[in-house]
């Protein structure tokens, strides 16, 4: 009996095979390589294994680039890094920092630029990493973090179901994760709202970053000025609740509800992120569940911004008040 195989497939087969289905805008290269993006942090390091695209059929023998996924990915452990007994920090150089930018960047964090030098940027990646492990958050890479660093595999998905293309908001331990294609693009700090209780202009609020399900549905590149400051490169997906530059990044909540990123950030994530991508925000008192499942109906007292009335232009595009 001759077994016909359609060509879509046999396409896909031989692309993978080739690794040629890795995405033009990801920031990982193949397996073993090393590259730089756009704002200097490095995309990958040796170590870390790229397993190939699966792509889906649809009707008519087609192939669905939108909803192809990748299976997970590997960091393998590596060894501690010797920063003595008091660890590494601020101001430190030499080669035991480099081998520090290259272990948080082979796991997705972005220590900025590749010089073995202990400055601001790796400082935040450092938080970054201590935040997703659970670490305290000192932006210090002491024995302790340096030991988990060696151990570390690379950040899991918090919403296991959703979109292979996403962003997914951790409230308790205050990160991002970015993804494309099913592949970790990059883990990043946050500070979102802090549950205190605000007035300006004369209304009042409580500065809550909401749980649940949404969408980037606007964006706006540079500088934008709200009645509670400057937000720097905003990604809107709920009313006036964005992600954001900010120059202020706590170890904790600080934020009066949107999700604050570093300012050396905030140009990759809105490059990054694209009009219609899901933003999954997860720890609040209304859990994701994504799209084309049952969704949970927002609590009212998670509402930050007021929903719009019919007649009345979306909160989307320009609500009453923009929270940062």
């Amino acid at each position: 009996m001759t077994s016909h195989v359609p060509s879509s497939v046999l396409v896909v087969v031989l692309a993978v095979t080739a690794g040629l289905l890795g995405s033009a805008e990801s920031n990982i290269p193949a397996a073993g390589a090393q590259s730089s993006s756009a704002d200097g942090a490095p995309s990958s390091v040796a170590g870390s294994a790229v397993a190939p695209l699966v792509a889906s059929s649809v009707p008519g023998g087609g192939m669905s680039t939108s909803t192809a996924v990748a299976l997970p990915e590997t960091v393998s452990p590596a060894p501690v890094i010797d920063g003595g007994p008091r660890g590494l920090g601020a101001g430190d150089k030499g080669a035991a920092v480099a081998e520090l930018e290259k272990r948080l960047a082979a796991l997705r964090f972005n220590p900025g630029k590749s010089d073995g030098s202990y400055d601001s940027h790796l400082t935040m990646a450092v938080m970054a990493f201590q935040k997703q492990q659970g670490q305290p958050r000192s932006g210090r890479a002491d024995p302790a973090t340096l030991a988990k660093l060696a151990e570390a595999p690379l950040g899991v998905p918090m919403v296991a179901t959703a979109e292979g293309t996403r962003v997914e908001i951790d409230l308790p331990r205050q990160i991002a994760q970015f993804w494309k294609d099913g592949s970790l693009l990059r883990v990043i700090a946050i500070s979102s709202g802090n549950g205190a209780r605000y007035c300006v202009a004369g209304k009042c609020d409580t500065a809550v970053t909401p749980g649940g399900s949404y969408r980037a549905d606007r964006k706006i590149k540079g500088i934008r000025v709200s009645p509670l400051g400057k937000l720097y490169d905003p990604v809107y997906f709920f009313g006036g609740i964005a992600i954001h530059g900010s120059p202020s990044i706590p170890a904790t909540p600080a934020s009066h509800g949107c999700v604050r990123v570093p300012m050396w950030e905030s140009g990759w994530v809105h490059k990054t992120v694209s009009i219609g991508d899901p933003v999954y925000v997860v720890g609040g008192k209304v859990s994701p569940v994504p799209f084309g499942e049952t969704a949970p109906v927002e609590a009212p007292d998670e509402v930050t911004v007021p929903p719009a009335v019919a007649g009345t232009p979306s909160a989307s595009v320009g609500g009453p008040v923009v929270l940062r």
